[in-house]
């Protein structure tokens, strides 16, 4: 097999694609009128209407998502603009224009396996759409968990939990309330759940990794559920940004700080939340669990793991709360997580700083705007200068892996 060097030619990969991150577009939100006790309606309910300002949104009560994408004529911004989407964004403009009318594909299984039969995508992971951007509204007990049962029926409803072992939804799962937590697993489990996606950061005073919260993970663990962590709002993030004097929660097109960008959103979050399980010796107890970090990029791993590493010379003879780690964190992050690169990093620097490719995944993003128009395109996009090899493990062989342990 030919391999390419760091001189900027592109591997060649034609096989299939195991693609980490696609979405769905949640066309229709009467759902939670059926799914949501009607005690939490009032203040809950989630609808696309026009607000007290005149201003046409996704709106939870009365309070308006800021960063959902709704649109007064149905509209969704066009799939794959990722260069425009950050060239609008680096000119301060608003991020896309030419909106479309969302395609089938977007909110129903069938059409979206001819499409991923179209991009040569064997199977995909596939993540909420607009829903992700209201985490950081709910209040973080049982009626948080109420919230996200309510979408998760929606989502068995509609796609199931494994469409044809090819479009593997994640349900939401939070450690918000032990009691209705542990309903939630096994509600998911007893319909065949295979990913979850949690939302970042501890949970009621404790590190997601504090033993207390081990009836949710044993059940997981045993299970073979895959744990994700995409970017989404970072709730224990707010006190801090408060602290600095700021807002959380504010349009990250307009009202989002450059220090929020920085500090409070996608890395910083699922670094804290990988590094504090792996201190817990989280992987010790559970061994079955495989965690991926999506939507969070790449570009951080290196240097947090040789960090990593280093805090654990540092705090040998301290306090380990579930006990001393018996390998070093880097050994044990590639043995357990994967991350998906953003198409925008240098997959190429990142391996060679690694040493491995191992927990590298692809995502298109699919349909979002800010991802690649067709998975392939992953590969202009980010994988200059890697072999053969190396591409065919991180556009299939590593996504394959979460799920079965091997490629």
């Amino acid at each position: 097999m030919q391999t390419t060097t760091s001189n900027g030619n592109l591997p060649v990969y034609s096989g299939p694609i195991f693609d980490a991150d696609t979405h769905i577009y949640e066309k229709d939100y009467s759902f939670f009128r059926e799914y949501l006790p009607r005690e939490y309606h009032k203040d809950w309910l989630l609808e696309r209407k026009y607000g007290p300002d005149g201003n046409f949104g996704l709106y939870i009560g009365e309070r308006k998502v800021e960063n959902a994408e709704a649109n007064a004529d149905g509209l969704v911004p066009p799939p794959g603009r990722l260069k425009e989407w950050l060239r609008a964004m680096k000119e301060g403009n608003d991020i896309l224009t030419g909106w479309i009318k969302p395609t089938p594909d977007m909110y129903q299984a069938q059409p979206r396996l001819q499409t991923l039969d179209r991009f040569g995508v064997e199977a995909c992971l596939l993540f909420p759409g607009e829903f992700i951007a209201t985490i950081g509204y709910y209040p973080a007990d049982a009626t948080g968990n109420a919230i996200l049962h309510a979408y998760n029926q929606y989502i068995y409803d509609t796609w199931s939990f494994n469409h044809k072992d090819r479009i593997i939804p994640t349900a939401f799962l939070s450690l918000w309330d032990l009691e209705t937590s542990i309903q939630e697993a096994d509600w998911l489990i007893e319909r065949g759940v295979k990913a979850v996606v949690m939302p970042m950061g501890p949970a009621g005073g404790r590190s997601p990794a504090d033993p207390y919260f081990d009836p949710i993970w044993s059940r997981l663990n045993e299970a073979g559920v895959v744990v994700t962590y995409h970017v989404s709002e970072a709730n224990f993030m707010h006190p801090l940004i408060k602290a600095w004097g700021e807002q959380p929660l504010q349009s990250r097109r307009t009202g989002q700080t450059a220090w929020q960008w920085m500090f409070c959103y996608s890395e910083v979050p699922v670094q804290m939340t990988l590094a504090n399980i792996i201190y817990h010796n989280f992987f010790e107890r559970f061994p079955n669990i495989r965690v991926a970090s999506v939507e969070n990029g790449a570009s951080w791993v290196p240097a947090f793991l040789d960090k990593m590493d280093k805090m654990r010379g540092m705090a040998k003879n301290g306090f380990w709360p579930c006990g001393q780690l018996k390998e070093r964190p880097s050994r044990i992050f590639h043995e357990h997580c994967s991350v998906v690169a953003y198409p925008e990093d240098n997959v190429h620097e990142i391996v060679t700083r690694l040493g491995t490719d191992k927990c590298i995944l692809m995502g298109s993003d699919y349909p979002h705007a800010e991802g690649v128009p067709e998975p392939r395109d992953f590969i202009s996009e980010a994988l200059a200068g890697l072999s053969d090899q190396q591409a065919k493990a991180i556009m299939y062989d590593n996504g394959r892996r979460l799920f079965t342990g091997r490629a």
